[in-house]
Order: structure tokens, then sequence, then C-alpha cells
């Protein structure tokens, strides 16, 4: 049977998005991998809140999707899950984000923006906050796991007001978390 795993890398929680077929060893197999290459994307001191990025899990290959600041970091991500327990090969999609100046300060303006508000203020001082910013062209993206609801539109409201050309709400509650991790 062929299984695969999707898997989410996000700064608060294991997000899985989905798990084909019944539980089983590969199952097993795949979450502790999932969790080993999450923790070396995690860990890697020159990831940020202005950097999103997944990996698909299926017996032993990584896919590595996302977009990151710098191009040095697809790389060394790529080399950091290849030294991985279990991994017998990595597919690096991970792309560059466009240097624009532009770009960068409208990530700063609303990262400084959200993690100011009462309502995130407690996660500014985290090694990795829950809400990441993707700024492309001008186009917000907004990734992570919040608390509530509330805190979802709170950081798109907060997002929405900076002078960008478009706002994805990709941004997940604990809860709907929760419930994914329960379908598996």
């Amino acid at each position: 049977m062929f299984m695969r795993m999707f898997a989410r890398v996000s700064v608060t929680a294991l997000v899985l998005l989905g798990l084909a077929g019944s539980a089983s060893a590969a199952d097993s197999e795949n979450l502790q991998l999932f969790r080993s290459v999450q923790n070396q994307v995690l860990r890697y001191t020159h990831f940020t809140i202005f950097d999103n990025v997944t990996a698909q899990i299926d017996n032993g290959t990584v896919v590595l999707d996302g977009k990151v600041t710098m191009p040095y970091k697809v790389h060394d991500l790529e080399r950091r899950v290849r030294r991985v327990s279990g991994v017998t090969s990595v597919r690096n999609r991970i792309e560059v984000l466009p240097v624009s100046q532009f770009d960068d300060e409208l990530r700063l303006r609303i990262a400084r923006a959200i993690y100011t508000n009462a309502a995130f203020r407690p996660f500014a001082s985290m090694v990795n906050p829950p809400i990441h910013i993707i700024v492309e062209r001008g186009r917000v993206t907004l990734e992570g796991v919040v608390i509530s609801d509330v805190d979802r539109m709170i950081a798109r409201s907060i997002a929405s007001s900076f002078l960008a050309f478009d706002i994805k709400n990709n941004l997940k509650t604990e809860r709907e978390v929760r419930d994914e991790l329960e379908k598996l």
C-alpha cells in the first residue's frame, strides 16, 4: 500500500495535513521522521518569521517546499534535513523570495504591528513565534497557528492595514490542528 504523509512545519504545533490509509508501522516511521525533519528546520538559526517551509514525508523521501528570504537558507535547510537519520532522499523545492526594499519594509512593519498587539505580545519573545509573514512582490501571506478564530481575524486585520496588494490568511487555530491530528 502506498502511504504518504503530508506535514507542515509550524512554529507552535505539529500540523499534519493528511495521512492516506490506516495507521501502520510506516505511518509511525513517517511521523517520527517528520518530527526529526521539523526539529532540524526549527532549530536552524537563520529560520525566521519571514520564512515558511513545509515538508512531505514518504518512507524516507522528504520533499521540502516553501519560501525563504535568502538563497543560502535553501541549501542550508536541505543539508540539515539530509543528515536526519532515516532520510533516504530530499527533493528541495524551496523558493527564494525576490529582493525588494518594499517587501522588506512591509514584512517588518506587519511583524512589528502584529507582535506589539496585546493579543500576540506574549509570543514576540519566542525563538519561533507562531505567525510567519511571507511577503512576495507586495503580496502578504500569514502562515502558522493561533489560539482562536478571533486571533486569526486580528492578525488579518492588522496585516490589512498596510499597503499590500493582497493578503492571504493561512493561519490555523489550535483546535483545527488538534482536529487534524485526531483524524489520524
